[in-house]
């Protein structure tokens, strides 16, 4: 008959097949995992190369400048003069004026609060 050696090795050799069933049924979920993480990150590349591709088309100069010419007079786009170009120190200052808020009444008594919300109809 069974030997007591003989049902403990036959019960580790199922555990050790459980164990092998277990670790390659993971290892092919955690595959599977990778497999559509990469197929995401192809359509997300191709979907980057056909942006790239349709923005180099929409920004081609020669259709810009057909754009620019054929809404003209909507547009009212005038060519950039070089004296146009300046840098910032070049630019006037202009002066800052603050108006003071915490005089009583603030903007409300004021009449200069021109917010309107929908909650009181006037």
């Amino acid at each position: 008959m069974f030997r007591t050696s003989d049902i403990i090795l036959i019960a580790a050799m199922v555990g050790a097949a459980a164990f092998t069933y277990q670790t390659k049924h993971e290892a092919e979920n955690r595959l599977e995992a990778v497999r559509k993480i990469e197929a995401q990150i192809r359509y997300e590349e191709d979907t980057i190369d056909l942006l790239k591709a349709d923005w180099s088309l929409l920004t081609q100069p020669a259709r810009l400048q057909k754009l620019a010419q054929a809404y003209q007079s909507e547009l009212k786009l005038d060519p950039v003069d070089a004296r146009q170009i300046v840098n910032l120190k070049d630019l006037p200052v202009r002066e800052l004026t603050i108006e003071d808020l915490t005089r009583e009444g603030g903007m409300a008594a004021a009449g200069t609060d021109q917010t309107v919300t929908g909650g009181i109809a006037r």
